[in-house]
C-alpha cells in the first residue's frame, strides 16, 4: 500500500518533556486480582522507546491484557510503577498520549454507521451530535483512513466490512487523536493468512510515517514475527526480551508450557531444532517447523 510520507507526526508537541521519556516503562509491576492467589502478571519490568515495535508474546492466560490493561491504566498495579511518556498511565490515556486497538469489536458491528463515522468517533466525543466536525478535525480522520489504507471503502456500512477491513478502521480510529503509542490487542485473529500479510504491511507503513511506539499483544508468533523488531515473551513473568528471529524452541516451549499442561498434563518439554533431533520417531512431527509455537 501507498503511504503519505508527509503526514506530520501526531502531535508531537502536546507535551514537551515527552522527548526525553520512554514510550512506556514499567518497573516491577504486579497485580492480582481480588480473590486470586498467583498474581495475574508478576514483578514485570519492561521499556519501550519511542520508534520501537514490541510485540508480547504469550498463551493465553499468561496476562498479557492484564499488562494492556495496566499500561492503559484501566488497573492499578498492586507493586512497582508504570509511566507513559513520563505520564501515568491514566493520564496519557485520557490525555490522547495512547492509541488502543482492543480484540473484541463486535459491539462496533451493531451500530447503523459507515465506517468513517466508526473512526471518527474519539475527535467527534466532545462535539454535539447537531454539530458537524470542524474541518481540522475532519481532515485527521481522512489521513488516518489514508494511512491504514481504508480510503476506499470508508463509506460503506461498518457492519459490511471483512474483518481485515474492520480491524483498519479500528486503527484509524485509534490514530485519529495523534498518540505517540500504538497498544494492539490480537489484531490478526478472524483474519486470513493472505490478510495477515498485508495487516503486516500496512502496520509497517504506519510505523514508518508516525514514528510511534507499537506494540502487539498475541498469543501468534506469525502476527509477532511479521511486524515487531523486539519480543517479550510473558506468562505471568517477562520469560525472554528478544529479537523475532531469537525465539528458540526451547523459549517458546517453556513460554507455553501453560498451553501444553492444561492439554497433556505436567510434561516435560524437550524443544529442539529439527537438524539437531536424533530421534526418529520425531521426523514426522512438529519438529518440521521449529520456529512454531507447540500447539
Amino acid at each position: 500500500m501507498s503511504v503519505n510520507a508527509d503526514v506530520p507526526d501526531a502531535a508531537p508537541s502536546r507535551l514537551p518533556h515527552m522527548a526525553d521519556s520512554p514510550a512506556i516503562d514499567a518497573i516491577g509491576v504486579t497485580f492480582t486480582y481480588p480473590g486470586q492467589s498467583r498474581p495475574a502478571v508478576d514483578r514485570v519490568s519492561l521499556r519501550v522507546e519511542i520508534g520501537e515495535r514490541l510485540g508480547i508474546l504469550g498463551p493465553n492466560g499468561g496476562g498479557k491484557s492484564t499488562l494492556l490493561k495496566l499500561v492503559l491504566g484501566l488497573l492499578r498495579p498492586d507493586s512497582g510503577s508504570i509511566s507513559i511518556l513520563g505520564q501515568t498511565a491514566r493520564s496519557a490515556r485520557e490525555s490522547g498520549v495512547v492509541g488502543y486497538v482492543p480484540q473484541r469489536i463486535e459491539a462496533q458491528l451493531s451500530f447503523p454507521i459507515s465506517a468513517r463515522q466508526a473512526a471518527s468517533m474519539p475527535v467527534a466525543r466532545a462535539v454535539p451530535p447537531w454539530r458537524p466536525l470542524a474541518q481540522e478535525a475532519r481532515a485527521r480522520v481522512d489521513r488516518s483512513l489514508e494511512l491504514v489504507g481504508a480510503s476506499s471503502f470508508a463509506d460503506h456500512p461498518v457492519g459490511s466490512l471483512s474483518g481485515g477491513q474492520l480491524q483498519r478502521i479500528m486503527i484509524a480510529r485509534a490514530i485519529a487523536c495523534g498518540p505517540r503509542v500504538l497498544l494492539l490487542d490480537e489484531p490478526t485473529v478472524g483474519i486470513d493468512v493472505a490478510g495477515q500479510q498485508r495487516f503486516s504491511d500496512m502496520l509497517k507503513g504506519l510505523h514508518e510515517s508516525l514514528g510511534l511506539a507499537i506494540v502487539i499483544v498475541s498469543h501468534d508468533i506469525r502476527a509477532i514475527a511479521a511486524g515487531c523488531d523486539r519480543v517479550a515473551c510473558l506468562n505471568r513473568t517477562l520469560h525472554s526480551h528478544t529479537a523475532p528471529q531469537g525465539l528458540t524452541p526451547q523459549v517458546l516451549a517453556e513460554v507455553f508450557s501453560h498451553d501444553l499442561r492444561g492439554a497433556f498434563g505436567d510434561v516435560h518439554v524437550d524443544a529442539h531444532a529439527a537438524s539437531d533431533c536424533h530421534d526418529p520417531s520425531h521426523h514426522h512431527h512438529e519438529h518440521a517447523h521449529p520456529t512454531e509455537p507447540p500447539a
